[in-house]
């Protein structure tokens, strides 16, 4: 990791740079897939799994008989742990459910909103070195809550055709209607076109490699809608001197070991506090099974030691943190100052980890510097807002003039003509 100490406020952009890959050849090859799928379906979906899953399927569709076969390969132990988390993060999201109010903005003028649930999502679920049965609970869960009619979920087969017991397990707890053996671009693919297993959905969901974020990114454009727009893992941690470097180490690695593009970022007041957590981590580093991984993802990472916590929080609100954790003696105020970051962790016990499984809090969160601007998956992500409004005459005639005035001003006659009639009508009846 680089080490920065007391840079000047020019080397910022510098420091908050994420990693940039070259991607004209990964789009051209998911611009492809695509267009195939899209022309082909089924077909296309099997050959692209069988080149990049090494999966020769004969159907898409997870069949109930599978559903029973993984509750057997699953610890009754771990059974109970995603059961747990479940419980957590519906309690969670409940509490997110919109309760509309007519208001009256003038005498005889009422306006409302309703809050509709999209009818069918679709959920990607990354399978390869970490299948991530967690997010199947983070994004089925407040499907289910809103309402979502059908809920189709999307993850890779091993070569054995067979799908992580643990993500079927964590599904069926969640209550996912559909599940299909699909991975990567094709599955993106087949729930944004539609094929003839999978069905079409409206709003496609979920975490991914860059094959997959560039898959969902071209089919927004005008096809489906997605939650956001996304890159590789990231956390920021804030310490003091009171901070424990044991730790900040570990949260630093937990982001640092999902991928070799992830980045972390360190940034403290005390200069004996960064030596001390350069040491922890190179020791915690050493011990750890994907230790090559996150050696790589540490490649593009860097410490940082400021003057103040003045100039420790305006960094961390330029860098727009996916996960951002404050390990300071003064962390409650500190978090009065959070503008940018996905989910902010607070205090020594609050690891990045609690939040990826079983505080409550939804993992899918926005990354690559977008929580300056989008946040993360919620109960509002699965919903959406219809407007009513109701006039009477008394309404008309409180605001059928202005109307008319704003609509003769912008030369839309037609629009002016709508609320001409009724005033109108309304002045023969008054006659």
């Amino acid at each position: 990791m680089k080490i920065y100490k007391y840079p000047k406020k020019e080397q910022w952009a510098e420091i908050v740079e994420r990693p940039r890959l070259d991607l004209t050849k990964l789009n051209e090859t998911v611009s492809t897939v695509l267009a195939d799928i899209r022309q082909r379906g089924d077909e296309a979906v099997r050959e692209y799994e069988l080149k990049f899953d090494k999966a020769d399927l004969k159907s898409l569709a997870v069949t109930e008989q599978e559903m029973d076969e993984a509750e057997q390969q699953v610890s009754n132990e771990l059974r109970d742990a995603i059961i747990l988390a479940h419980h957590n993060i519906k309690v969670f999201h409940i509490s997110q459910r919109f309760v509309g109010q007519k208001v009256k903005t003038q005498e005889g003028v009422t306006c409302w909103q309703k809050s509709v649930a999209i009818e069918r999502v679709g959920l990607y679920i990354p399978g390869g070195t970490a299948p991530l049965f967690s997010t199947v609970l983070m994004l089925a869960t407040p499907a289910k809550i809103a309402g979502c009619k059908e809920i189709v979920l999307c993850t890779p087969p091993n070569r054995e055709s067979k799908v992580n017991p643990a993500i079927l397990v964590a599904a069926r707890i969640a209550g996912v209607s559909k599940i299909y053996k699909i991975g990567g671009v094709q599955a993106i693919g087949a729930m944004a076109y539609g094929t003839e297993s999978v069905p079409k959905v409206f709003k496609i969901f979920g975490p991914g490699n860059q094959y997959v974020m560039a898959a969902k990114q071209h089919v927004s454009l005008d096809e489906v809608a997605i939650d956001m727009p996304a890159g590789p893992s990231e956390v920021c941690v804030l310490a003091d001197e009171t901070a424990r470097a044991e730790f900040v180490a570990a949260d630093l690695l937990s982001q640092a070991e999902h991928g070799i593009d992830s980045q972390v970022l360190f940034i403290t007041t005390s200069e004996a506090k960064l030596n001390e957590v350069h040491a922890e981590l190179d020791r915690q580093l050493a011990l750890l099974p994907r230790k090559e991984i996150a050696a790589r993802a540490l490649e593009n990472s860097c410490y940082v030691l400021v003057n103040s916590t003045d100039e420790m929080m305006a960094l961390t609100n330029q860098y727009a943190p996916e996960h951002l954790v404050i390990q300071t003696k003064d962390y409650e105020q500190l978090a009065e100052r959070v503008v940018n970051a996905g989910s902010v962790f607070l205090g020594p016990y609050a690891c990045e980890s609690a939040g990826d499984y079983a505080s409550g809090t939804n993992h899918t969160l926005p990354t690559h510097g977008y929580a300056t601007a989008y946040n993360g998956v919620n109960l509002d992500s699965y919903c959406r807002k219809i407007t009513f409004q109701h006039l009477t005459e008394e309404g008309i005639r409180h605001i059928g003039r202005a109307v008319e005035l704003m609509a003769e001003a912008e030369q839309l006659d037609a629009h002016k003509n709508a609320m001409t009639v009724r005033i109108a009508a309304i002045e023969k009846q008054g006659d």
